[in-house]
C-alpha cells in the first residue's frame, strides 16, 4: 500500500510522495520492498496515486536492482486499502499473501507470522503491538479480532457479544490474508479495517503479536523525526 497522500505530513508530502521520504538513506518504499523480499515475499504489487510518476520512477530503480514489482494504478481515484486491494485481486494466486503498509517501518519475523497464519487458519492474520495510540483493535483472550475503538471520538464497534473480555491493541500495518477474502469484497472506496470488522463475527480474523525491536508509522513530521533519530543513533 503506497498510494496515500500523506496529508498529516503537511508541506513535506506536497512535493514528494510519502513513500519516497527517506529514512536512513532509503525511501520508505525501498525499506518495505527489502523487508518483504527478505522473508520470501518477492513478487510484489504496489498501488500508486499521489504523485504517481515519482513513485513509478522509484519502482524503475528498484526493478534495476532486481526486485520484481508490478504497479496497480489508482491515479484516477484513491481507493483506500480495501478498495485498493480488491482492485489488484487478479494479481494474487490461491496462496495466502502479505499486505504491507509502505509508510511503516518495522522489524518483525514475517516468515513466522506466515507460518502462524497457515497453522491457525482464518481469513486473515493481523500483526498487532502494544503501543500508545488513539485507534485500537479489540481482541479476545484467544487473539481473535472482535472490534475496534477510537479513543479520541469514543466510537466503539464490537462484533458479537459485548460480554467478552476484550483487550485493546494497536495494528502494525502488516496482514497475512487468504485469497478467499475477495469473495466478501467488492469494488469501492473503503478500508481493510471496515472489511475485517464486517466479517469478524462470522469469520475468523486472528492477530499475531509483533514483538520486533522497532516500529514506526511515518505519518507526521514528529513521527518522521523519531524514525530518523532512531536509525541515526542505532548501534
Amino acid at each position: 500500500m503506497a498510494a496515500g497522500r500523506g496529508t498529516r505530513l503537511g508541506k513535506i508530502s506536497g512535493t514528494i510522495p510519502k513513500v519516497l521520504i527517506e529514512v536512513n538513506g532509503k525511501s520508505l518504499l525501498r525499506h518495505a520492498v527489502e523487508e518483504c523480499t527478505a522473508f520470501g515475499f518477492d513478487d510484489i504489487i504496489v498501488n500508486v496515486h499521489h504523485l504517481a510518476v515519482m513513485v513509478e520512477e522509484e519502482i524503475v530503480r528498484l526493478r534495476k536492482d532486481g526486485f520484481r514489482i508490478t504497479v496497480s494504478d489508482e491515479r484516477d481515484e484513491l481507493l483506500e486499502t480495501g478498495g485498493g486491494l480488491f482492485n489488484a485481486r487478479n494479481f494474487f494466486s490461491k496462496e495466502p499473501f502479505l499486505l504491507c503498509n509502505a509508510d511503516t517501518l518495522a522489524s518483525m519475523d514475517l516468515s513466522a507470522m506466515y507460518s502462524y497464519h497457515l497453522q491457525k487458519g482464518g481469513l486473515a492474520t493481523l500483526a498487532v503491538r502494544k503501543r500508545p495510540g488513539k485507534r485500537h483493535f479489540l481482541v479476545n483472550t484467544e487473539g481473535r479480532l472482535r472490534g475496534w475503538i477510537n479513543k479520541s471520538t469514543g466510537e466503539r464497534i464490537v462484533a458479537g457479544e459485548e460480554d467478552e473480555t476484550l483487550e485493546e491493541i494497536a495494528f502494525s500495518g502488516r496482514h497475512i490474508i487468504s485469497p478467499e477474502i475477495f469473495r466478501h469484497m467488492s469494488e469501492g472506496i473503503y478500508t481493510m479495517t471496515a472489511v475485517y470488522l464486517h466479517l469478524a463475527d462470522s469469520h475468523i480474523i486472528n492477530t499475531y503479536p509483533d514483538d520486533g525491536l522497532y516500529w514506526f508509522n511515518v505519518g507526521t513530521p514528529e513521527d518522521l523525526e523519531a524514525a530518523r533519530n532512531y536509525f541515526t543513533n542505532r548501534v
